[in-house]
This record gives C-alpha cells, sequence and structure tokens, in this order.
C-alpha cells in the first residue's frame, strides 16, 4: 500500500448516535450537561462543547447495545477545568458515574458517566503541559 503523504486537513464536523429515543437522549443531554437541542423536520440533534452530536432512531431498538468492551466507538471525551467540581455537579442530577474521579497518569483527571441508553462518556481535566 503507498501512502501518498497527502495531507487531509480535516476538521471534527460530527458524532452520529443510533438511539431507541433521540427525543428523550437530546433531552437528557440538555438537563445533564447543557447541550443545545437543534430541531429539524424528523430529526433532533444536540451541540455540546461547540460539537454537533447526530441523534438519529435506530431500527430495531429491541437490540441493545454490545457489553463492554466491544469494537466500535467506546466513548467520547469532554475536557472540562475541574472534574471534581464538574462531579459533584452531576451526581446532584443523579447522573450515573461508571468510573469515580481519578489520576491514571501525571497530567490527567477522569471519570466516566453513563449516559442514555448506555452511552458512554468521559469527563476529563488535563494539565497544559501534559498535553
Amino acid at each position: 500500500m503507498q501512502n501518498l503523504n497527502v495531507p487531509l486537513n480535516a476538521l471534527w464536523d460530527h458524532v452520529h448516535l443510533r438511539v431507541s429515543d433521540p427525543d428523550a437522549v437530546a433531552a437528557w443531554f440538555e438537563a445533564m450537561l447543557g447541550a443545545e437541542p437543534v430541531r429539524a423536520p424528523g430529526r433532533v440533534d444536540v451541540v455540546l462543547g461547540g460539537q454537533k452530536i447526530f441523534l438519529l432512531k435506530a431500527p430495531g431498538t429491541d437490540m441493545p447495545s454490545p457489553a463492554h468492551p466491544h469494537r466500535g466507538l467506546d466513548h467520547f471525551g469532554l475536557r472540562v477545568k475541574d472534574v471534581d467540581q464538574v462531579a459533584e455537579h452531576l451526581k446532584a442530577k443523579g447522573v450515573r458515574f461508571t468510573a469515580e474521579a481519578h489520576t491514571p497518569r501525571p497530567g490527567i483527571r477522569i471519570a466516566f458517566i453513563e449516559g442514555p441508553e448506555g452511552i458512554s462518556i468521559e469527563i476529563l481535566e488535563r494539565d497544559e503541559k501534559y498535553k
């Protein structure tokens, strides 16, 4: 396989999630994480941290997502200024944590929450000197 060394010059546009109830998922992202719902005919999306998350109804929604670990999207991460303070805020709202705030290595502090329909979301605080 030949490497063409062509610069991609790409920017993130969106993450696309298939869910059983797009309206309920959008409402959770709005209530718990402050996302902005964006409605269009036949769909609802959210903007979270300046990024678009497309929420479309999954066909055959009686089938649950596979158990972790699995292939495919594992989680997405949201950078915050103070993980511990954000964690307290989210716990007060009733958000379920799958991993409490901890420091896996110098310069980063992380926690994981469970979003609607089992969506895994990492919240993280990164020390700028450890980018």
